[in-house]
């Protein structure tokens, strides 16, 4: 211990600068609670066609936030969306895949298996940050795996911080068609309120 310790003091304040800002990178991330707006946003997907949050008015948006294309898990769960798209398009949902990489690897990834979805090359991890989902370590960063589920008014009514790739998308069908249910009930003028909404302000988990 006391080996660690002078090792530690030895170290120049530029590099334990560094550590300290890893360590607090999750609590540097912004919050986004379940009941308030969902941050706009503009991004290029994987044709170099923009894309703006507030474009998708009127509809209800998936926007799912994964970490790498053509990885394991991320391939699971960009597989479950494409094999499911048409349902949930019948349901009025947009799906909008968000991660770190390039318009180039987006493009690779969508046509090596056929996701017929936006996905969205948030290179610069402003969009991942303004979403808390932003992570990494030293030179490496990511978008955790984590789902948003917004409602026509542009409300977050679920968030998913912890996800299953591979049964995921079953949960947000489910969850999709209780909060379309719960959106029909709310009165107009309740709206964007959300005060009858209370039961689904909590983060859920598919794990």
């Amino acid at each position: 211990m006391h080996h660690l310790l002078t090792r530690r003091a030895s170290l120049s304040p530029c590099v334990l600068m560094w550590f300290s800002l890893l360590w607090a990178w999750p609590a540097m991330a912004a919050e986004i609670s379940v009941g308030s707006l969902a941050p706009d946003f503009s991004l290029p997907d994987q044709n170099g066609q923009p894309h703006r949050l507030a474009d998708y008015r009127g509809q209800w948006v998936i926007l799912y936030f994964y970490p790498k294309d053509d990885t394991p898990g991320c391939t699971t769960e960009g597989k479950s969306f494409r094999d499911k798209l048409k349902d949930f398009r019948e349901a009025g949902a947009q799906v909008l895949g968000v991660s770190m990489d390039s318009v180039k690897s987006h493009q690779a990834f969508a046509q090596k298996y056929g996701l017929r979805f936006p996905l969205l090359a948030d290179e610069d991890g402003k969009v991942a940050a303004l979403y808390g989902t932003a992570g990494g370590f030293g030179p490496i960063s990511y978008a955790k795996r984590q789902t948003f589920l917004i409602d026509p008014d542009g409300v977050v009514v679920r968030h998913y911080p912890h996800v299953n790739p591979s049964r995921h998308v079953q949960v947000l069908e489910r969850d999709l068609a209780a909060a379309k249910k719960l959106y029909r009930s709310l009165p107009a003028n309740s709206k964007p309120s959300r005060d009858k909404t209370k039961e689904m302000r909590q983060p859920v988990t598919d794990r």
